[in-house]
């Protein structure tokens, strides 16, 4: 097995290649809204520090979202292109989920309320468990809500960008953010369970139906 994770729906950018057990290639480029001139590269010095080829992954695994409008778009049509190039197919993973299971790698963390900042007073949300192998599900839905209706939901310890929005008491997990290391780990289970879709299946989740007419609105004009 060797899986390509692709993580650019937080703004920034970064790839991971990994085998049935271990992490083979891990490179983050951290500056904000860079995903579109690093992502390819990354890929490039990726496929060539493993000698890996497209052709050889067994699926690309990748954050759809919710997450940065322009950063989700980005991470499915570069899945889409390289999965279809070679008829791969591809793992698509929530964003949410992917914080969550960071929050469990880096601080041990087994049940979250992962939480992004969506802007104009909103945010992502959705709360997660440790399962027997490892793995943050999802404990109920994703959902798009304004702070208070999104503190009303709220499960067990906030984590990500969003947790000082909706409790200011809770803000010592926000600097979390997912990485394509996070993707990785649950696509590895995945593909164990051949737990996959084609190419034209990789297609993003915004929650705000109506995203494209709001990105001025945040400032990303």
């Amino acid at each position: 097995m060797k899986l390509l994770a692709l993580e650019t729906a937080n703004e920034q950018c970064s790839v991971s290649i990994v085998d049935e057990t271990q992490e083979l290639f891990f490179q983050l480029d951290a500056r904000a809204k860079a995903q579109t001139q690093t992502i390819l590269p990354m890929i490039e010095q990726g496929f060539a520090e493993t000698q890996i080829s497209t052709a050889e992954l067994t699926a690309i695994a990748f954050s759809r979202g919710p997450g940065s409008f322009s950063g989700v778009r980005i991470n499915a049509a570069v899945t889409q292109a390289l999965a279809w190039s070679h008829d791969v197919p591809v793992i698509p993973v929530s964003t949410l989920q992917a914080l969550a299971q960071t929050a469990y790698r880096l601080e041990g963390l087994t049940a979250v309320t992962a939480v992004l900042d969506a802007r104009m007073n909103e945010v992502y949300i959705a709360s997660y468990e440790l399962n027997a192998q490892g793995i943050m599900q999802a404990v109920d839905q994703e959902q798009l809500l304004n702070y208070s209706d999104a503190a009303q939901v709220v499960r067990f310890q906030l984590v990500g960008s969003g947790a000082g929005l909706i409790d200011q008491e809770q803000i010592q997990y926000k600097g979390l953010s997912a990485s394509a290391q996070d993707i990785a780990t649950i696509a590895r289970v995945c593909a164990q369970q051949q737990q996959w879709v084609s190419a034209e299946q990789a297609l993003p989740v915004y929650l705000r139906d109506n995203a494209w007419k709001k990105i001025p609105e945040q400032g990303k004009a």
